[in-house]
């Protein structure tokens, strides 16, 4: 399942933006290149999904609504680029979107998904197994 879409991304970032960042065909640029798009939104869910896959059965069904920004916002870079700037606001929302997955794996941010509990111990439950205990309270009563 996707978890953003060609048209999310019209929403976020305007339509002119990715007809610029995509349309390398037709001088001036006229078309959104759905195929350019949907490679940058593949390759952000890709991404998504390895931070999400030791905590999330995946695909995530629904997707939760604040994933839909985090993925948005890594496609937009890939679609920037070499051409994005090393302060621009596309580079740091990519950072911050990197940060917010790395908080996903490591359990510090939990979203609305089936998936591994947190606290969840890495190894087994220990158990024990004894006889009946031989002096009890009843059987020493009165010593």
């Amino acid at each position: 399942m996707a978890y953003v879409t060609q048209q999310n991304m019209i929403d976020r970032f305007g339509e002119k933006e990715l007809i610029q960042l995509t349309d390398r065909t037709n001088l001036p640029a006229t078309t959104i290149d759905a195929t350019a798009v949907a490679a940058a939104i593949s390759d952000a869910e890709k991404i998504a999904d390895s931070y999400m896959a030791k905590r999330y059965a995946l695909p995530l069904n629904p997707v939760p609504d604040v994933l839909i920004p985090i993925v948005a916002n890594i496609a937009r870079y890939y679609l920037y680029g070499e051409h994005a700037e090393k302060d621009s606001a596309v580079t740091r929302n990519h950072k911050e979107a990197l940060a917010w997955l790395k908080d996903v794996a490591a359990g510090t941010v939990q979203l609305e998904a089936e998936g591994v509990a947190a606290d969840q111990p890495t190894g087994g439950q220990v158990q024990v197994s004894a006889p009946e205990r031989i002096f009890t309270r009843d059987s020493l009563e009165g010593y």
